[in-house]
């Protein structure tokens, strides 16, 4: 049999234009991976600064550093992405919000609620 097959022979990740929901999901995907990687550096960073005085003055004067402070940014944006996503996505289990229209609209909240939350707690401490 000889037929010609029309799947491609390779995907190229960088030209598929996915959807905002797409985008929102694997978005989800990457801040609880970043969420989940954080976990051993955090209970660090809390034992460090627990153990006393001079403990709490070297996370404090970690924390400090520029490229923590983006390090936080990030793991803030993951955290709110993280929570904004599992809540649309519970609801989307429970059948609600399923359309076309309503399930783009709540993946563009989600992506603009996750930054807006990011830029207002981190403005608080970043400066």
């Amino acid at each position: 049999m000889n037929t010609k097959e029309s799947r491609p022979k390779y995907l190229n990740l960088f030209k598929i234009r996915l959807p905002i929901t797409g985008i929102a999901s694997i978005y989800h995907r990457i801040s609880g991976l970043i969420l989940f990687l954080s976990i051993p550096f955090s209970l660090y960073l809390l034992q460090l600064s627990l153990s006393g005085n001079s403990g709490y003055a070297e996370a404090i004067a970690f924390l400090s550093s520029s490229w923590v402070k983006l390090a936080l940014v990030i793991l803030t944006w993951s955290f709110a992405h993280h929570l904004f996503a599992g809540f649309r996505f519970l609801l989307i289990d429970q059948n609600i919000g399923i359309s076309l229209a309503t399930a783009r609209m709540s993946a563009w909240l989600v992506v603009i609620a996750a930054v807006i939350v990011t830029v207002l707690i981190s403005g608080v401490w970043i400066i």
